[in-house]
């Protein structure tokens, strides 16, 4: 397979997979689950979206891990090491993000067995949420773009993840607007969205 070919298919089994997370996502299909299911089919929904977010994702990366295609470039020794130093921070900003929002409210698991203590959303302004509204994204580009080494293939699902994230962003903000109101409008306001920036911070 030659590399275009290979560049191509990953963009359009990204570009997929970026459309069946947006429609799982949505409002419109978790009212569809609430209203055509049943209500307690509401607690393992985030749980089954995720699950189903995960298993999709693997034939997506394995159409680069199959057909790399050609490399075009490898970060040098010793320069990899800082950049993998920064992966591993970029890690461990995940790592705490989720901790901070509630790994097990978001993995979907306290859904599922605590219905009850689940409450009402609360919006998130602490921890990294202070300097960027979705650091989670921002981590996760700093990861992916950091990659040792960078072949026609993977650069093809880099920008497609990169393209998704920006995209999917501006969605999740519209509902975070509808849900949260003005005071969701005053934070974005004062934090960035994707890249930091130390003046502006709430």
């Amino acid at each position: 397979m030659s590399p275009l070919t290979s560049a191509v298919i990953t963009l359009a089994a990204i570009a997929l997979w970026g459309v069946l997370h947006s429609i799982l996502a949505g409002p419109r299909t978790k009212r569809s689950v609430h209203k055509k299911i049943c209500r307690p089919a509401d607690r393992g929904y985030r749980l089954f979206f995720n699950i189903v977010a995960v298993v999709t994702l693997l034939p997506v990366m394995a159409v680069p891990a199959r057909y790399p295609g050609i490399t075009l470039y490898q970060i040098p020794s010793p320069l990899v090491l800082i950049t993998t130093a920064v992966q591993m921070l970029a890690i461990l900003v995940i790592a705490l993000t989720v901790l901070k929002t509630g790994a097990a409210n978001f993995l979907g698991v306290r859904q599922l067995f605590y219905p009850e203590d689940t409450g009402a959303a609360r919006l998130q302004v602490t921890g990294f949420y202070r300097w960027i509204r979705h650091p989670l994204y921002t981590a996760a580009l700093i990861f992916i773009w950091l990659s040792p080494v960078m072949t026609t293939s993977t650069m093809a699902l880099y920008l497609g993840f990169t393209l998704y994230i920006v995209i999917g962003s501006r969605f999740e903000e519209r509902q975070l607007t509808a849900e949260f109101g003005q005071p969701y409008v005053d934070y974005r306001q004062r934090v960035p969205a994707l890249v930091p920036q130390p003046w502006r911070s709430y």
